[in-house]
């Protein structure tokens, strides 16, 4: 199978709540070059969740989605030249990127750090405050 990724833009629906809705179609190169004969079906969102499928393209590739979805959408964003289109591929490969268990991202640095036990969640790392500390002094 020679997989590849149509990324198509609706900039006109009226049947979707957003204005330009960006359709990705997993496409087989070997069975035609044209592309509604070698249409596979739709890249999900998440490819698996807590490790079942759920989907079809989970159903077709199995184990091996995850990978396949990543792999589909960093070479779509390398033939892309429309910056919308780019902007909504590397959405989808955050998406696919999985989240450190226990972690918080922290609202100042975007770094993942372990919060404390405190009566509120804690959202700020402890480098940020101890920042903000001394250049309160």
């Amino acid at each position: 199978m020679n997989l590849r990724l149509h990324v198509s833009k609706n900039g006109d629906t009226r049947d979707y709540s957003q204005r330009g809705y960006i359709r990705f179609a997993v496409i087989d190169l070997d069975k035609s070059k044209n592309y509604p004969a070698n249409y596979v079906c739709m890249l999900p969102l998440q490819p698996r969740v807590n490790g079942k499928a759920h989907n079809v393209f989970s159903e077709l590739f199995g184990n091996d989605s995850l990978e396949l979805a990543k792999r589909l959408l960093s070479e779509a964003l390398k033939a892309e030249n429309d910056s919308e289109i780019k902007a909504a591929i590397e959405e989808r490969l955050k998406l696919l990127e999985p989240k450190p268990f226990g972690q918080v991202k922290c609202r100042v640095c975007g770094n993942f750090f372990e919060p404390g036990r405190r009566r509120f969640k804690q959202r700020i790392c402890q480098q940020c405050i101890q920042k903000k500390r001394d250049s309160q002094k």
